[in-house]
């Protein structure tokens, strides 16, 4: 039986307390159910209801935007990894395309200026050689020509001793070896290509966090 129902059976009931005094020691639950309404009180209820119902809304987009957030932040991180693989070959893809063209386009400077690296390097060493009394020179195709050519550019460097040539068999046309009293340099493109291969393949590595080392021992 409902609350309203009981009340209706039970139309007289008087459950308040009095003292002897006639003070109110109990008040009576009873409640009388209010049917009307003033417009000021209905525009009150209904403004009440409105922003409960806005505060209900809000509160459920919120929960919805967390969910979605969630959702996404657990999508990219099972991307990740393979996100990451992507990246690291196209580096490595580029970065072999961009090995392959220099090879090229220092194979083609090399064909038409085979003497440029030797230049290049009598004018870096020319303060270690000039007090030299004699520089050899070890190549591959020492022609008459090449050797006159070779003699200019110590002259040109500032070395003013005697230029000693010894045919050697080479990797490349534009190798060579240069030894003076005091020390040595040689140069081979083959060789500088595979240690520029190496540091790059070194530095992808350390980049993806797995850190090689150079052949030679030494560490990027």
């Amino acid at each position: 039986m409902t609350q309203s129902s009981s009340l209706r059976g039970r139309p007289f009931a008087f459950d308040t307390e009095f003292s002897d005094t006639g003070a109110v020691l109990t008040a009576s639950s009873f409640r009388p159910i209010k049917r009307a309404y003033a417009p000021a009180e209905v525009e009150a209820l209904v403004a009440q209801a409105r922003l409960e119902a806005r505060e209900a809304a809000l509160g459920e987009v919120e929960s919805m935007r967390a969910m979605a957030l969630s959702t996404i932040a657990q999508a990219l991180a099972q991307a990740m990894p393979a996100l990451a693989g992507v990246a690291q070959a196209h580096r490595e893809q580029s970065a072999e395309l961009a090995l392959t063209a220099g090879r090229v386009v220092a194979g083609a400077a090399l064909d038409h200026f085979p003497l440029g690296p030797m230049k290049t390097a009598l004018e870096a060493l020319s303060q270690e050689i000039e007090a030299s009394p004699r520089l050899v020179v070890q190549a591959a195709g020492l022609s008459g020509e090449t050797r006159h050519a070779i003699e200019a550019l110590c002259a040109d460097a500032g070395f003013a001793g005697a230029v000693l040539f010894r045919e050697e068999p080479m990797s490349s046309p534009a190798a060579f070896r240069l030894e003076w009293a005091d020390g040595r340099a040689d140069y081979d493109p083959a060789a500088a290509a595979e240690r520029m291969a190496a540091a790059l393949s070194a530095a992808l590595a350390a980049e993806a966090g797995h850190a090689e080392t150079l052949p030679d021992g030494s560490a990027l």
